[in-house]
């Protein structure tokens, strides 16, 4: 794949912004097929070609537009919200203190950083967790899933899995769940890129590389909604699943 990086796409390479748009394109209908995984597919396929520091960058408008359309979307509730304050505070924190040490790694040793995430995130999605969490104990769940999601965002922008897999064991009706996820992901989103920006990784150059890419955003969130019906879930999570891994081993041989 043509590298990604920006000065191949200011000269015009027209593979280079084919390969971008495209990779956002796929995460958008994946999300929007799923309902999740949009990160977890776009951010290591734009790593292949590009800095995986770039690729969270160029990520951050369409997660952050993304999950706020789905919050108002969702009409979540104060309830909802304030059940998951726990995690929520526990994600942010965890997240501005992972991402420093996120930006001080090699190239190399960040992309076997996505790697690792990504196969343990494929783990997560073929074996969903059973957990059986008592109400009482509920609030330290939370503390615990959220610090372990700030730290899996922090260093690679895929904390989604981990949150997933938890709200799946709590056995949420389906409208609950996808607002209270939404915001749990807008919320842990904020600090990353605030950091990103204060440590200058998160420039003007990311900023319209990432406003561009809320239009494949669009356009794939519109296919996989439209198609969601049609298509095996069964099938096509499987098929998403050998496609990360295949992603991952090549991340991790770079």
């Amino acid at each position: 794949m043509p590298m990604l990086e920006l000065g191949a796409m200011a000269t015009g390479d027209g593979w280079a912004w084919a390969a971008g748009l495209g990779a956002v394109l796929l995460g958008a209908f994946v999300k929007g097929t799923l309902g999740i995984g949009m990160p977890l597919v776009a951010v290591p396929l734009l790593s292949l070609g590009m800095p995986a520091t770039q690729a969270m960058a160029v990520m951050a408008m369409p997660v952050l537009v993304s999950n706020a359309w789905q919050v108002w979307d969702s009409g979540v509730s104060r309830h909802s919200v304030r059940r998951f304050l726990p995690l929520i505070a526990a994600s942010m924190a965890a997240t501005l203190l992972t991402v420093p040490m996120m930006l001080a790694l090699s190239a190399r040793a960040l992309n076997q950083m996505l790697a690792a995430v990504v196969l343990g995130a494929l783990v997560l999605l073929c074996l969903p967790l059973r957990l059986e969490v008592p109400p009482e104990r509920e609030r330290w769940w939370s503390v615990g899933v959220g610090t372990l999601s700030g730290v899996l965002g922090g260093v690679s922008s895929l904390a989604g899995p981990v949150i997933v897999s938890y709200l799946v064991s709590l056995r949420l009706p389906r409208e609950v769940f996808i607002g209270s996820i939404s915001v749990i992901y807008l919320a842990s989103a904020l600090p990353l890129y605030a950091s990103m920006a204060t440590h200058g990784r998160l420039g003007a150059a990311d900023l319209a590389l990432s406003a561009l890419a809320l239009l494949p955003m669009a356009a794939g969130l519109a296919l996989g909604q439209r198609l969601r019906g049609r298509l095996g879930e069964r099938w096509f999570r499987r098929v998403l699943l050998g496609f990360l891994a295949a992603v991952a081993l090549v991340l991790a041989l770079r």
